[in-house]
């Protein structure tokens, strides 16, 4: 598993669509800002088969300091949060069933490979 980044992506686009970076790149990039700035609105963004984000609130709570054991108050904090579309899911799942597939010796998938998870053959 690799990072891709914007630039990447820009790259791709702009060679499928035939157009130059740069104008993908400000396009990526206002896509971008345009998405944090509804989420710092306050506004849910739904993207059909893609996904969605939106602001969730998170309450205040009581925790630890690993460090030195005493008891500190967290405050609430907003969060963005998403949650992935039919499309995405559907597609992570198909690769993730492809790279089973892959990995098994025998090429098909089976129940033994659960059993031994650290075992190669």
């Amino acid at each position: 598993m690799s990072t891709v980044t914007k630039k990447e992506l820009a790259y791709r686009i702009a060679e499928r669509k035939r157009v130059k970076k740069v104008i993908v790149k400000t396009i990526l990039q206002q896509f971008l800002s345009e998405i944090i700035r509804e989420l710092a609105a306050g506004n849910r963004l739904e993207f059909r088969e893609f996904g969605v984000f939106e602001v969730k609130t998170r309450a205040a709570r009581k925790a630890r300091n690993p460090r030195t054991g005493d008891r500190v108050q967290v405050p609430k904090k907003a969060i963005v949060h998403f949650k992935a579309g039919r499309a995405m899911k559907q597609a992570v799942l198909r690769n993730e069933a492809r790279l089973a597939s892959e990995s098994s010796p025998s090429g098909a998938s089976s129940g033994a490979e659960a059993a031994s998870p650290g075992s190669a053959g």
